[in-house]
């Protein structure tokens, strides 16, 4: 036997087992004649680090990419990362002013990005390299950047192919501004939650009265100074007298009209509303109903601007206690209350967000909601789990799509192709094309680049990423390799991201690839898989800010990639959260919750229990023949029996990977290579101590060793290429990695019940053994009640022998009286009897079958109403009406036994 560990060492292995991977360019796929099977990696920030999240995402796309390899497809994982526009700049403009004390107001932009792509350089690649460490077997010469040349050139040509068509557009609308970052957002960029505030009741004087008042309600009093109407119901009638009158806006007195409008709510506080149009989205609507003048009391950063006329250059938040202090000087505070309301806050920088009337680009969503709705409503793009498209449905509805702001005031990114003459934009893919448009506008062909000015904003992120599954593989300059790859077959990824991603690349798809590709399907991905939240165990989302989100490679160094891959995934069911027991300290108490991981424990333990198998197989002394008959008749039915259960659970877990439960994949196989390939098939083959095993018994269990490694490497890759180069000496190149995955033959499974029914005979000895505190291997006598059914089983060729084998037994003796000192179980409907020369505890027999016999009434009782059921029995199939039927004679005759023994007890 070769030196081999006692216990399998995870950080000796993967790295050996990567580099040797690489090595072989294993993971690089180029076009030839097989099928191609493709996924494009959801892009990670360039700004991120692995975390949970990333973890569980790239494993899953990981087992998918690495069955497909096995089952001889051109496996093509293309790995990048995005460039985070927001979040990349301020990481930016943190180590300027950290490292260099220098602002970003300091720096040109050209300045800027000079500091942007060093930074990029030096820390963007972070995560691609940590996701190698988890096992990933991305195409790691395809690494892609949304922000390289050709992808960058793919972005500028369908922002000139969409405004063409006119579906980008300039105009002025209300937009959500942060006020840190100083950046429009998009509404999906805004998270909304309920948040403790104030409400402040305001009253307000009625222009050409010394004591007339109208009262409003509102939790910003620093907007007041920017008011430019109050807004009544037309059907109030307490209002009624105020038609054609104005209010005065206190502190700034301005006078402005009392308007009726039938959006304001009779019900609410007072039924009268502030209007300020230039800081609510709902007051802009009624503003431009009613003609009102928009002022914008707020600077970019959120202070307050020379329009407000009071507290100019202070923060907002500052102001609003300003505000209310006056207003209570003046006496027209009324009250404040504590208030619950939902607010905005930006996804990225966490500040409120505020509604700002804003210039800024559009893209129109008429028509291209609909298309991704379509693509999925009409099945060509299929949703796991199928309860998310409910979800999908609610954000695309028409009446829930708003038009998607693409500008952002941000320096970092694709930056928007669009020049300036004078008033005249012109949009096109170079400044000299743009040129020669402003020279054909104008007429005037004295005109150079100098004269032009480029748009100062960048696009969203997001417009770069909705292009993913095209510009990846060059696919707007070349169609090539687009037309071999796409469209993708799964798209793995979080529900939180897809009207922000998996909507709008849908859209993309339908709107490009038609025109890049002939006879192809347009749908970007066939389908998407969406992975529920990683949570703890007191189910809070994981979070470095919480404290509860370990370090993913702490976790990989303590229990290898295997066991963290193992414990990930079988804690993910189908797009539910995944409740993972990661250890974490809570930084509030300064406490360990906990200190190890149950699940990935449980990987790293089922890795140890296949590396001790492998042990044991190796040790074995090989023999040219059977020692005796007897045990060739065992050996063959186990091999037998072994490889029918192995073609079934071959057959299951590829309905669960049709389904993308890997979850109920993973544990499948933990348990069937555990409890049925270990804990059964090998001990049972297993030779005496001292003793050898045949040749053919040891290259079948050697056989199934490797298959099973192969079905298992997509879940745990190093500890099966591992196992897999041990069991037997390999040629070069010959790796596990690259093995061929099985497909699921024919099964019997009238074997399989037998060897189920001959499993549960041996562990009731095995447990009458235990319980009596009888020697291990001391052969017991051993009986059985005779029947057409238990001589039937025992009459399979080995089966009679692997009972007594396994159980230890002196031999099987039919009989039709109780044996004296016979200790009885029932199994199945069988019964059987061991001999214990020892006195029995009569007592505590009694009580236990009769707590049997309880169950097994209550049981059939349950049986008996559904079959007394006429809608049950005539629209159930009729497999399942006769397993009913099977499942109540079976359980009358075990009653009948237990009563016949409670009766001799």
């Amino acid at each position: 036997m070769k030196e081999i560990p006692t216990r399998y060492q995870p950080n000796d292995v993967e790295d050996k087992w990567y580099a040797h991977w690489m090595d072989k360019n294993y993971f690089h796929s180029e076009p030839d004649d097989r099928e191609p099977y493709t996924i494009v990696i959801p892009p990670p920030n360039v700004t991120g680090v692995l975390h949970m999240g990333h973890m569980l995402n790239n494993t899953i796309q990981d087992v998918l990419i690495r069955k497909a390899r096995l089952e001889g497809k051109n496996a093509c994982w293309v790995p990048g990362t995005d460039h985070a526009s927001i979040a990349t700049e301020n990481k930016v403009i943190k180590m300027l002013k950290e490292e260099k004390g220098i602002k970003k107001s300091d720096l040109t932009r050209e300045e800027f990005l000079k500091h942007a792509w060093e930074w990029k350089e030096k820390y963007g690649g972070i995560i691609l390299d940590q996701l190698k460490k988890l096992g990933a077997s991305c195409d790691w010469e395809r690494t892609r950047f949304t922000m390289e040349e050709s992808l960058s050139k793919a972005v500028t040509k369908v922002f000139v192919d969409l405004y063409k068509k006119g579906k980008i557009y300039r105009g002025l609308r209300m937009c959500n501004w942060d006020p840190k970052v100083q950046t429009v957002l998009s509404n999906e960029e805004v998270e909304f939650k309920e948040e403790h505030s104030k409400l402040y009741h305001v009253k307000y004087r009625i222009e050409g009265t010394e004591n007339e008042w109208v009262t409003i309600a509102t939790t910003r009093p620093e907007t007041i100074l920017a008011d430019t109407g109050i807004a009544v119901n037309p059907k109030d009638e307490r209002y009624a007298h105020l038609k054609g009158k104005n209010a005065i806006v206190p502190l700034v007195n301005r006078a402005v009209p009392i308007i009726f409008d039938n959006y304001v709510d009779m019900e609410f506080g007072t039924g009268c509303l502030k209007v300020t149009p230039a800081h609510d989205t709902n007051d802009y609507e009624i503003g431009k109903r009613h003609g009102l003048e928009v002022i914008d009391s707020f600077n970019a950063d959120g202070t307050l601007s020379e329009a407000a006329q009071f507290f100019v250059g202070e923060d907002r938040f500052v102001a609003r206690k300003l505000m209310a202090a006056e207003l209570e000087k003046l006496g027209q505070l009324v009250q404040t209350e504590d208030y619950q309301n939902s607010v905005g806050r930006s996804e990225r920088s966490k500040a409120i967000v505020e509604p700002r009337l804003m210039l800024q680009w559009w893209v129109s969503m008429d028509g291209f909601a609909k298309t991704a709705l379509d693509a999925v409503k009409d099945g060509d793009v299929d949703f796991f789990p199928k309860h998310i498209f409910n979800m999908y449905n609610s954000w695309l509805k028409e009446e829930n799509v708003r038009d998607w702001c693409i500008s952002r005031q941000l320096w970092w990114g694709h930056r928007i192709p669009a020049w300036y003459y004078g008033e005249e934009v012109f949009v096109a893919e170079t400044i000299e094309e743009a040129l020669a448009e402003a020279q054909k506008k104008t007429g005037n062909a004295a005109l150079t680049t100098d004269d032009l000015i480029q748009d100062d904003d960048a696009l969203d992120t997001w417009f770069s990423s909705w292009l993913w599954p095209i510009s990846v593989f060059d696919g707007f300059e070349n169609q090539d390799e687009l037309n071999y790859y796409y469209p993708t077959n799964v798209l793995v990824t979080g529900w939180d991201i897809m009207f922000f991603w998996v909507a709008r690349m849908i859209m993309a798809g339908y709107e490009w690839s038609g025109d890049l590709l002939e006879n192809k399907p347009k749908y970007p991905f066939k389908d998407v898989y969406f992975t529920g939240m990683v949570r703890d165990v007191i189910k809070r989302k994981m979070s470095k800010s919480i404290g509860n989100s370990p370090d993913s490679l702490k976790l990989i160094e303590k229990y290898g990639a295997d066991g963290v891959r193992f414990g990930m995934l079988s804690s993910a069911a189908a797009g539910n959260d995944i409740i993972f027991d990661a250890p974490f300290i809570d930084p509030k108490k300064q406490l360990a919750v906990k200190d190890e991981s149950d699940n990935c424990m449980q990987g790293l333990n089922f890795a140890n229990k296949m590396w001790n198998g492998m042990r044991l197989v190796l040790s074995w002394k090989i023999i040219e023949q059977p020692l005796n008959e007897d045990l060739g008749r065992v050996n063959a039915l186990a091999g037998q029996w072994f490889e029918s259960l192995l073609q079934k659970n071959i057959a299951a877990l590829e309905e669960s990977y049709s389904q993308y439960r890997l979850n109920e994949g993973v544990m499948g196989l933990y348990n069937f290579i555990w409890g049925d390939f270990f804990s059964w098939y090998l001990e049972i083959i297993k030779p005496p101590y001292g003793e050898g095993i045949d040749r053919k018994t040891y290259e079948t269990a050697v056989n199934f060793f490797e298959r099973l490694m192969t079905i298992l490497h997509p879940f745990m890759p190093f500890v099966t290429e591992e196992i897999w180069h041990l069991l037997k000496e390999r040629k070069d190149g010959e790796d596990c990695v690259i093995s061929r995955y099985p497909t699921a033959g024919a099964f019997d499974e009238k074997l399989l019940a037998d060897f189920e029914a001959t499993k549960d005979i041996i562990s009731k000895v095995r447990d009458i053994r235990t319980k009596n505190g009888l020697k291990k291997h001391e052969p017991l006598k051993f009986f059985v009640q005779k029947t057409d059914g238990v001589e039937q089983l025992l009459s399979r060729e080995g089966l009679k022998e692997t009972i007594i084998r396994t159980a230890v037994l002196e031999s099987i003796v039919f009989t039709d009286s109780e044996p004296e000192n016979g200790v009885a179980f029932i199994s199945g409907p069988e019964k059987f009897y061991v001999i214990v020369e020892k006195e029995i505890d009569v007592e505590a027999e009694r009580e236990k079958m009769t707590k049997e016999l309880n169950r097994l009434q209550g049981f059939l009782t349950g049986i008996e109403k559904k079959l007394g059921n006429e809608r049950f029995v005539n629209n159930a199939p009729e497999k399942v009406v006769a397993m009913e039927h099977k499942k109540k004679s079976d359980t009358e005759a075990k009653i009948k036994n237990l009563e016949e023994a409670l009766a001799k007890l």
